[in-house]
């Protein structure tokens, strides 16, 4: 059995998620340019993704 691969996804707001590799995105999403296993984007993730608050309420302050 072969393991799903996965890629990093953004959104305008900067938050992060993964999807499936062959999978269209949804509308809003882009690649940010990793993929690999799920565990391996994950940890990605979670390297980048220091501040969770969306990009338009780290501009209000």
């Amino acid at each position: 059995m072969v393991a799903q691969t996965y890629r990093v996804v953004v959104n305008g707001e900067e938050q992060y998620s993964i999807w499936p590799e062959g999978r269209d995105l949804p509308d809003g999403w882009f690649d940010e340019g990793t993929s690999g296993t799920k565990e391996d984007c994950l940890d990605h993730v979670e390297r980048v993704w220091t501040d969770m608050r969306p990009l338009s309420l780290r501009q209000a302050r």
